[in-house]
C-alpha cells in the first residue's frame, strides 16, 4: 500500500488566510482543493511537503462564473460539475462542456477545480489546452492583497511548474468574449476520461465568411501545452475551408514535438495533432457560423 509521507494539515477560511499560511510556511507547504493529481504523486513520493492547507472551505469566494460583456471570469476553485454545468459558459466557450465531458470520471469531475487543473501543469492537462486555446489571462494573488495577470504563455514555465510563486495562490481565470466566435475541443484517449494521447483545441472568430482570427491549443505533444502562433498567421484572412484547415492540421503537426511512450509512437501522435486539430477547427467554424 503507498501512502505519502508524514505532512501537517492546515484548513484556510479565507484567501489572505491561504496566503498567509504559505508566506510563513513557504516552500514545505502546498494547497489541496480536489487533490486527484497532488495526492497521488505524494503517494509515490514524487512530491513531498511538510504541510498542506486546504482551501476548500474558499469555493464560495472562489468558485463562480461571471460572464460579461469583454471577458468572463471563472473563479480558480470552480469545479469541473459546475464547469459542464454553465449555461453561460456553454454559449460563449462551448470548448470547455467538450472537454469537460472526456475529463476522468463523476467522482473528479466533482471535486477537481480549474485552478488545481492548471496549477498542476501536467502537459497532458485538458483544461490547459483550453485556456491556451482561448487566449486566457490568469490572476495571481500575493501577500498585501497585490495581484498580477500573466498570460497562459507565461503562466506554464516548464512541466509541473508555473509562474505562482511561493507565496502566491492563482485564484481567478479570465477569457476575452470576442464577437463572431466559435470554439471546440478533440481528444483521443486510450480509454474514456483517461490523459489524452493528444489533444486539440480550437477557436475562429469569423467575419463576414472569413477567418478574422484563429487560435489552436494542444496537449500531450511537448513539454508544455501548446499554442501554435503559426496555425493562426496561416488561417487570418483564410475562408474556413477543408484545405485551409488540413493546411493549419500540417503546421500543428510540423511545429509540435511529442515523444514516444506507452501512448504510442512520435510519428502516430503527429499524425493525430493533424488530424485534431483539422477536426477542432472545423467544428469551431461551423458553431461560429450559427
Amino acid at each position: 500500500m503507498q501512502v505519502p509521507a508524514p505532512f501537517e494539515y492546515e484548513r484556510a477560511t479565507s484567501v489572505d488566510q491561504a496566503i498567509g499560511l504559505l508566506e510563513r510556511l513557504g516552500g514545505t507547504a502546498r494547497l489541496i482543493a480536489g487533490g486527484h493529481s497532488l495526492l497521488p504523486m505524494m503517494k509515490l513520493r514524487l512530491a513531498n511537503f511538510d504541510y498542506l492547507i486546504d482551501i476548500n472551505d474558499l469555493h464560495p469566494e472562489l468558485g463562480y462564473i461571471r460572464p460579461g460583456r469583454h471577458e468572463l471570469r471563472i473563479g480558480a476553485l470552480t469545479r469541473h460539475r459546475e464547469l459542464l454545468e454553465s449555461a453561460e459558459l456553454a454559449a460563449a466557450f462551448p470548448i470547455f462542456a467538450d472537454a469537460e465531458r472526456v475529463i476522468a470520471d463523476p467522482i473528479v469531475r466533482n471535486r477537481g477545480t480549474l485552478g488545481g487543473s492548471l496549477c498542476q501543469a501536467d502537459p497532458s492537462e485538458d483544461l490547459s489546452a483550453v485556456c491556451t486555446t482561448l487566449d486566457a489571462s490568469c490572476v495571481i494573488r500575493g501577500p498585501g492583497g497585490v495581484e498580477r495577470i500573466v498570460s497562459m504563455e507565461e503562466f506554464h514555465v516548464g512541466p509541473y511548474e508555473t509562474a505562482v510563486g511561493e507565496a502566491e495562490m492563482l485564484i481567478e481565470v479570465r477569457l476575452p468574449v470576442r464577437p463572431g466566435g466559435g470554439s471546440a475541443y478533440e481528444k483521443v484517449e486510450r480509454r474514456a476520461g483517461d490523459w489524452a494521447v493528444v489533444s486539440a483545441g480550437a477557436a475562429i472568430w469569423l467575419d463576414r465568411g472569413v477567418i478574422s482570427d484563429a487560435r489552436v491549443g494542444l496537449a500531450a505533444v511537448g513539454p508544455n501545452t501548446t499554442g501554435i502562433p503559426e496555425v493562426s498567421a496561416a488561417l487570418r484572412g483564410q475562408a474556413p475551408t477543408e484545405s485551409v484547415f488540413a493546411r493549419a492540421g500540417e503546421i500543428a503537426a510540423s511545429q509540435c514535438e511529442p515523444v514516444t511512450d506507452q501512448r504510442g509512437s512520435a510519428d502516430y501522435k503527429r499524425h493525430l495533432a493533424a488530424e485534431l486539430t483539422k477536426r477542432a477547427l472545423r467544428r469551431a467554424a461551423e458553431r461560429a457560423r450559427s
